[in-house]
Order: C-alpha cells, then structure tokens, then sequence
C-alpha cells in the first residue's frame, strides 16, 4: 500500500521518515486539486471526430502531416519536432531534446501502450508544452534562457504543481545541469514526467483518499514504462 497519509501520520513523528513525508505532503494539494474536476485524461485516436470544432480539425491535419501514413508520433518523430521547434526560439536555452527523454515522454504519455502517441495523446502533449513554455519564459526572470533554483518554484507553480521546497530540491537536483540550471528540455521533461506520475496516482486511487494498492506487476508497469 502506498499512501500519502500513511506517510504524512508517520513523518509527523520524526524519524527517518520525516523526510518522505514532507515530500510527500507537497503533493497532497497537487492530488486533490486534480481530483476535483474530471480525469484530464488522454483519449484514443480511434474516438469519433464528428465534435470536433474548425480549430481541433485543423491540428488533425497538421499532426497528419507530422506523424506520416501510420497516424503515430514516435520518440523519433517527436524528438525532430520538438528540436525543429526549439531551434526557432533564442530565448529558450537547450541541447536539445534526447531521443531517451522523447522515449521517456512518449511512455508516459501513451494510454494505449502502443509505444506511439496518437491524435489524442499527441494534442495533450503540445498543449501541454505549448501551456508550460508560456510559463517557463515568463519566469525566466534573469532572461537567462534557463530556469535556476529562485526561479524554480514559481514557475512550477504557474504550471499547476505546487510542491513544497524539499520535492523542489529534489526535482531540481534530478533535472539541472551542471551548471545549476534547469534548461527547456529538462524542464519539459520533468513537467511531462510528474503530470503524468500525478494523473497515473489519481486514476489507481478509486476511493479518493490519496493512496493508493498496487501489486508487483503493476507497481513494475507503473515504473518501469516511463
């Protein structure tokens, strides 16, 4: 059983758990905020299109354009757009996005388990990144094109994860480089990778009540495809 106020009770004690838990109640707010409105879920390519609006019908045809005759992004295939696009931006400090970090992106995006992202998945990973770029300029205080440790919290924070300074630390550990900053293409990661992990909880906890029972299997599907 892994639950967050399980945790948090224990972290309330002190010990060696006290750091866990104060890691793990930065996300309590993150998960309950997630789940008071409906699953932000990914949907299948395969679901009608008839709804969509000029606007939808219009990015369908662009993401035609980029995905080829399967109608699939692959982590190839997302690693060129996303490097094509970047490129275009000077204000955005990046070496580019790997083809580990577009496998990585692509798996915990990928709802279906087809190791490619449809027309559905696809759209929620540009929004999102579209959303997040906004974001990740606007708190580029020092227009340095990268996002350091000042910075950090708050442009995580307009992304819609508010976490507490210790989970900071520890994501800003994971994703600077080694300079002490946190560039585009970390920064994409690291949202895409902790919206993803968030959404995935929040699917697993039916009842709500921030933990979640999982058995081997899943705890390695769960961890091992992402």
């Amino acid at each position: 059983m892994f639950g967050l106020q399980k945790f948090l009770a224990g972290a309330a004690g002190g010990g060696g758990s006290g750091l866990a838990g104060q890691m793990l109640q930065g996300l309590v707010g993150v998960i309950g905020q997630m789940s008071s409105g409906p699953a932000e879920q990914p949907r299948h390519v395969s679901q009608i299109e008839a709804s969509e609006n000029d606007e939808e019908r219009k990015f369908r045809q662009i993401f035609k354009s980029l995905a080829g005759e399967d109608l699939e992004v692959s982590p190839l295939e997302l690693k060129n757009i996303l490097n094509k696009i970047v490129c275009r931006h000077a204000d955005l400090k990046t070496d580019g996005f790997s083809l580990e970090s577009c496998r990585s992106m692509v798996a915990v995006m990928d709802a279906d388990s087809t190791g490619r992202l449809g027309f559905e998945e696809f759209k929620y990973l540009w929004n999102k990144i579209k959303m997040w770029q906004a974001v990740y300029k606007r708190y580029d205080v020092d227009q340095s094109g990268t996002i350091n440790s000042q910075e950090l919290p708050g442009a995580f924070e307009a992304a819609g994860y508010p976490l507490n300074d210790d989970l900071y630390r520890l994501l800003y550990r994971r994703y600077a480089n080694e300079s002490g900053d946190m560039d585009f293409d970390n920064y994409i990661a690291c949202l895409v990778r902790l919206d993803a992990m968030l959404r995935s909880f929040k699917t697993l906890d039916k009842d709500n009540n921030g933990s979640i029972k999982v058995n081997i299997v899943e705890w390695l599907q769960l961890t091992m495809y992402s």
